[in-house]
């Protein structure tokens, strides 16, 4: 078995409203499935700590950060029209942060093998400046810039499989090549970016792969992707940490999605980034909680990770193999779509037979 951490913490339900999606609901079954006997005592607790204004800049505009911080107290602030703040929301969201970075760090000094943050709010809308899609601060881009400043990484893949593009993550490293990004989302859907010819800029050209998905993408289309597109990339890029915004969303009967991932499709792709990090980087794989809002089929997907994490279940090659050529075997927009990602990063990435 493998150690797996997980980052939870009461504090993180003070935050947000009962009546928005992105209620303090999710993790509370979260935390209650994690308590049953037959998951209880099986990881690794990891305690949160709040980020600091200087680590949070790395991402954010001080301006933006301070604007956050004027909420407190205050019992509703919108800084968006989807994104509203209760009296608490600043500090569970710092908190959220450096969930992540304890996350990070028990990985990277090998205290656990992996790990999973199960924090709010979550983080992959926002940008430098703004709000936005119920997120203040962009949890996984500060977490993949503390990695850096304290690690000194130079290669750090980022996986985004959210039924939302992550915006203000693409945003965030669309010039740099130290973080690889790599996004599967439905489209059209909000935020209406990452397009296929999103690719970066300058030194970071290449280093953006969006894989827009029309709707009703099932676990075999899914595996396809990763396999046909992720794998060979990241081999070839060679990451030395993974981290996941690991959105719930895509879940069959998730109210905004309309996509067809059964909780057992989120164990396929769980094992191809395991795979990955095995093959290049001991194994470092942080997942951070992003959206998904059916809260049965959100406690049930999460269950299924942390059984594959920790090595209690394992997708075999072989299984993963089968499902994967399922798609071969009926009409299906995924070829489509993977032959024009190749077409725009091929030039760059020379590893598609």
């Amino acid at each position: 078995m493998r150690r797996t951490g997980i980052v939870k913490d009461q504090r993180y339900l003070s935050h947000g409203l009962r009546y928005h999606p992105e209620s303090p609901a999710r993790l509370e079954a979260i935390y209650a499935m994690i308590e049953r006997p037959d998951m209880a005592g099986h990881f690794t607790e990891i305690a949160p700590r709040y980020a600091d204004g200087k680590e949070i800049e790395r991402i954010h505009n001080p301006a933006y950060i301070e604007l956050v911080a004027s909420t407190v107290g205050k019992s509703h602030f919108y800084l968006d029209p989807d994104t509203e703040t209760t009296p608490e929301s600043y500090d569970t969201a710092r908190l959220a942060v450096g969930g992540l970075f304890n996350a990070i760090d028990n990985v990277m000094t090998g205290q656990v093998d992996n790990a999973f943050a199960f924090v709010r709010p979550p983080g992959h809308h926002a940008g430098e400046h703004e709000a936005a899609g119920f997120c203040l601060f962009n949890n996984v881009a500060l977490g993949a810039m503390h990695a850096i400043a304290k690690y000194h990484l130079n290669r750090i893949l980022i996986v985004d499989w959210d039924l939302h593009h992550g915006n203000g993550t693409a945003d965030s490293f669309y010039n740099d090549n130290r973080v690889l990004y790599f996004s599967t989302h439905q489209s059209p859907a909000y935020p209406g970016t990452g397009a296929i010819k999103e690719i970066g800029r300058g030194p970071g050209k290449g280093y953006t792969i969006n894989v827009p998905l029309r709707p009703g993408t099932d676990n075999a289309q899914y595996v396809k992707i990763y396999r046909r597109l992720l794998v060979p990339v990241a081999l070839a890029f060679k990451p030395e940490l993974i981290l996941v915004s690991a959105g719930f969303d895509i879940y069959y009967q998730d109210p905004l999605g309309e996509m067809k991932v059964t909780p057992r499709g989120f164990a396929y792709l769980t094992r191809i980034l395991m795979d990955i990090a095995d093959a290049c980087c001991q194994g470092r794989l942080v997942l951070t909680l992003e959206g998904g809002y059916h809260i049965e089929g959100l406690t049930d997907s999460v269950k299924e990770v942390l059984k594959e994490l920790r090595d209690e279940s394992h997708v075999t090659d072989e299984e993963l193999f089968r499902i994967e050529n399922e798609v071969e075997e009926r009409f299906s927009p995924t070829n489509p779509v993977i032959n024009s990602v190749i077409e725009q990063i091929e030039p760059l990435w020379r590893v598609f037979k």
